[in-house]
């Protein structure tokens, strides 16, 4: 008798200290998301690099040449701008930055994980011209403004980090110098696989390395509703029309 009535003792303290504990677990949790949510908050605009400094001692645009060279070397079959899942996130990926792109035609959702101390430069909307695809221009000048048109017909953009919104990002428009990038097989333009040149223009995100962890980052460029892909002159890639998507990445840092 005596061992039934410990018996029931235990069960009623368990019944009732449990769910005591889980509850002061879940509110601890969100104690803790919201402080961090608040953290992040306060210093969201130090996570992102100035326009004027050189991230690893690289300028900006120098670093916007860079995304373009990798995504043109990226067979079609693989190219990560073309993934609606994050499985090709890695794909040509070395060093202090990792390039991330836009969603085409529709939103999409990708998981990535990244290694730490990586910095993250993804593109807004952008705008390229080269002598491949447009084979009338003859001159640097002449790739200048033709990515400089297309631009123009951006309207601006927005970013957060786990719901946070990135202020200002608007003011991140850099052209490049000119530039080579190499078009394999298979690539991206459907032209010949060579060696060409060019110049672009485009509103970035450059985010410094992330601390370990689980990050939601959203992006979306915008751009003038009543343009149409034949008023600016690109094709699908080079140019900002259809990559208007909200894109999000879930970054998992580790």
């Amino acid at each position: 008798m005596e061992k039934m009535m410990i018996i029931l003792l235990l069960i009623i303290v368990l019944t009732v200290v449990l769910p005591v504990n889980s509850l002061f677990a879940i509110k601890g949790n969100e104690s803790f998301i919201n402080q961090d949510k608040v953290n992040l908050n306060a210093n969201i605009s130090s996570l992102v690099y100035d326009l004027n400094s050189k991230p690893f001692n690289i300028s900006y645009a120098d670093w916007t040449e860079k995304w373009w060279q990798w995504t043109y070397a990226i067979p079609w079959n693989k190219n990560p701008s073309y993934d609606d899942t994050g499985e090709y996130c890695d794909e040509n990926q070395h060093g202090p930055v990792w390039f991330l792109t836009q969603a085409f035609e529709h939103p999409v959702e990708r998981t990535c994980n990244i290694p730490q101390n990586t910095a993250l430069l993804i593109t807004l909307l952008n705008s390229e011209c080269s002598y491949a695809e447009f084979n009338q221009l003859k001159t640097e000048n002449e790739l200048r403004e033709c990515a400089k048109n297309m631009q123009d017909f951006v309207t601006g953009g927005n970013a957060s980090l786990n719901n946070i919104i990135i202020p200002h990002v608007e003011k991140y428009r850099i052209q490049t110098d000119l530039f080579n990038f190499t078009l394999p097989q298979d690539n991206i333009l459907n032209l010949t696989a060579h060696t060409t040149q060019s110049v672009a223009d485009g509103n970035w995100l450059f985010l410094k390395p992330l601390p370990p962890g689980k990050y939601e980052l959203k992006v979306k460029g915008e751009i003038d509703s009543k343009v149409s892909a034949n008023e600016t002159g690109g094709n699908e890639y080079s140019g900002p029309i259809g990559w208007n998507q909200t894109t999000t990445y879930i970054l998992v840092v580790n």
